[in-house]
């Protein structure tokens, strides 16, 4: 008695299934619970939310063709309307590693929607009428071309809407920070080894152009993003479709977010490879060198305060230390990076599962948009979270910089036109082997007097090409 009062009988090809009353998912969905009981991986939110915006669409556009009257049709763009204000979230409970086509997640969709539609209408969950979760809410669809267009809406929602504006944000910052150091001085680093003068600002306006270089290249794996599946149907001939529905699917979902979608020119393609996501990844896996390079430059410029270079102070946002007091760690750089090397190894993982197109079906799927959502949320975040809590805080420690300049010797470089190479090689070995300053190994070897030094032994002079100046 407590059984049935807990589960209603829900039924679809392979038979009945008892299915949590409360739940307005059904059998297949149900069947998916039982089989895949691994990790704690689900897809997020948005990825939900895309695939009830794909699902909007779908009913908008069967409505049109004639293959939905307007109840069935009204009543999916009912549900899928509340799915993309969040509601009904813990309806969609299913692992991330399922079938590679990610067929159960559809059907979940499939059924949520259904079955709230059913209850909208005044019937109960499990009835199939007057929606039933194939025949209308999946109608001119299939799992392998719809999730994959899923797969496209959801990242270029993120891309356009997160992580683009969150690199341009860090973009800004570093600009930012590029003029506020542009007159400090400081010794350059090759090799790790000292290296003639740079500003401070140059420094950054790397940083800057780095992650700038690197958005620009993520904008334009966008245009391959928006080519879109939907029409390929089971295998890329577009079986059990009107001729009219891959592009009018696409038109709508622009008219829906406002996001240049297109139909896909080759429908095979589209199921059986990935590129563009491939292509995607890749170009976050540059975002992350950029940004790794630019993390690891300011942990060493931190380090100290007495014992480091010292170059300049980060924000003291929390104790860095459970046993040294006033121990201040660089922890934003450590998120940062350690958000670098995850964002890394997904790329290894798309990039094998992309090439897992056996003949006309990817059946990596799930895989392949799991790892690029969270990468591009883990960058996006990540981003935000330096920018706020480290990047805008930085202050420079002007005199430390100044010290380095002044004992470099690789200031020599700028004698070498004078007295040559040799010559300015021999001042430098005297210098550091006598533990004193470049002018003085000069004067001591009697190279140059000590007015013709002065001229000649510049750092700010040294910054740029002769004849230029500090723009």
């Amino acid at each position: 008695m407590s059984h049935k009062a807990d589960t209603r009988t829900e039924h679809d090809s392979m038979g009945d299934i008892q299915v949590p009353a409360g739940a307005l998912w059904g059998a297949q969905t149900q069947r998916s619970l039982q089989h895949f009981h691994i990790g704690d991986d689900h897809f997020t939110p948005s990825f939900i939310q895309a695939f009830a915006l794909v699902k909007k669409a779908a009913a908008l556009c069967n409505r049109e063709l004639g293959g939905l009257d307007a109840q069935r049709s009204g009543l999916i763009v009912q549900v899928c309307d509340e799915i993309m204000a969040g509601q009904h979230a813990d309806q969609f409970p299913l692992s991330v590693w399922q079938t590679g086509s990610g067929t159960q997640t559809n059907m979940n969709v499939n059924e949520v929607i259904a079955n709230r539609g059913n209850e909208l209408a005044g019937k109960p969950r499990g009835s199939n009428r007057p929606l039933h979760p194939n025949d209308h809410v999946n109608r001119g669809q299939s799992s392998n071309d719809v999730f994959p267009t899923v797969m496209h809406v959801a990242t270029l929602q993120y891309l356009q809407g997160s992580l683009l504006p969150a690199a341009d944000a860090l973009i800004a910052e570093l600009h930012g920070k590029c003029r506020e150091f542009s007159g400090l001085i400081k010794s350059g680093r090759t090799h790790m080894m000292d290296a003639t003068p740079v500003t401070l600002g140059q420094e950054f306006g790397a940083y800057r152009a780095q992650v700038q270089y690197a958005r620009e290249q993520l904008a334009q794996a966008a245009s391959g993003v928006a080519q879109l599946a939907i029409g390929g149907s089971a295998v890329g001939t577009g079986l059990n479709t009107d001729v009219r529905w891959a592009g009018m699917m696409a038109g709508t979902l622009r008219e829906l977010t406002g996001l240049p979608f297109e139909s896909a020119a080759d429908k095979f393609m589209a199921l059986a490879g990935h590129d563009a996501l491939v292509d995607l990844h890749g170009r976050l896996n540059l975002l992350c060198t950029a940004l790794y390079k630019m993390a690891s430059d300011i942990r060493l410029m931190n380090s100290g305060p007495r014992c480091g270079l010292a170059e300049i102070r980060i924000p003291a946002n929390e104790p860095g230390s459970s046993i040294m007091p006033g121990k201040v760690n660089p922890t934003q750089v450590e998120a940062l990076t350690m958000v670098c090397l995850r964002v890394m190894g997904n790329t290894t993982a798309v990039s094998m599962a992309g090439s897992q197109g056996q003949f006309q079906l990817n059946v990596y799927k799930p895989l392949i948009i799991h790892c690029t959502l969270e990468s591009m949320r883990l960058l996006a975040e990540g981003m935000d979270s330096f920018r706020v809590h480290c990047l805008r805080g930085i202050i420079a420690n002007e005199a430390q910089l100044a010290r380095s300049v002044e004992r470099s010797l690789m200031l020599v470089t700028a004698l070498s036109p004078a007295i040559g190479y040799d010559n300015a090689a021999s001042a430098a070995k005297y210098a550091d082997a006598h533990d004193v300053s470049l002018r003085e190994a000069v004067l001591a070897l009697g190279l140059m007097d000590g007015d013709t030094f002065d001229a000649q032994v510049d750092a700010r002079s040294m910054l740029f090409p002769s004849g230029g100046k500090d723009g």
